[in-house]
């Protein structure tokens, strides 16, 4: 077991590296995704928060019902659910802007908890390569004697570059992450705020 332990040792980090290139496209591809998402809603999110409140302030459903017909946002998906079921009970209503609030968030953070991972862990991927790189470079020392100082010199330079790698992957993802997290509680704000709005005009209809 012990000899099995220091062959893993010895075979150094450059496979680590490539695990790191695989996250990296796979992190890529994720901000990429969710990038072009947000855009995709962020123009109906906008126009849905400046026009709905004040057309609710005139009690005009219409107009919100055109805007939302083709809605892609969450809040212009929630009004759209709400505004079909008018009819039902105030808790009913209450109860079915929450799921499809909760329905909308879950599709919103979709792979985001990739980039939340990746951000955690790829440095520590990183420094792992590092060390069996460094482990590998002194042991080519010990095998060249005190010939080959420049060996165990090459070698941790080489096992640094994982680190690297792996911070390369963790700051973008990180930051990423974040990004994404902010967008979607500003989202699901304004479709609390709409949601809000919506229960308002259907108490002020029923009196």
């Amino acid at each position: 077991m012990l000899q099995a332990i220091k062959a893993f040792a010895l075979l150094g980090g450059d496979w680590i590296l490539y695990i790191l290139i695989g996250l990296s496209l796979w992190c890529l591809a994720v901000i990429w995704d969710r990038f072009f998402l947000f855009r995709s809603k962020a123009r109906d999110s906008e126009l849905l928060g400046n026009q709905v409140p004040e057309l609710f302030a005139k009690g005009q459903i219409q107009p919100i019902l055109k805007l939302v017909e083709n809605a892609t946002s969450p809040e212009g998906i929630i009004l759209k659910e709400g505004i079909s079921n008018l009819s039902l009970e105030r808790e009913g209503l209450e109860s079915l802007l929450e799921s499809v609030k909760i329905r909308e968030k879950l599709a919103l953070e979709k792979n985001l908890l990739v980039l939340g991972t990746l951000g955690n862990n790829a440095p520590f991927i990183g420094l792992f390569g590092t060390v069996l790189g460094i482990i590998k470079a002194f042991n080519d020392l010990a095998i060249a004697g005190t010939s080959g100082p420049s060996i165990v010199m090459r070698g941790v330079s080489e096992a640094l570059v994982a680190t690297a790698m792996g911070l390369l992957i963790a700051i973008p993802a990180v930051a990423s992450y974040n990004y994404f997290q902010g967008q979607i509680k500003r989202s699901m704000l304004n479709a609390e705020r709409l949601a809000c709005l919506l229960l308002a005009f259907r108490q002020k209809k029923k009196r």
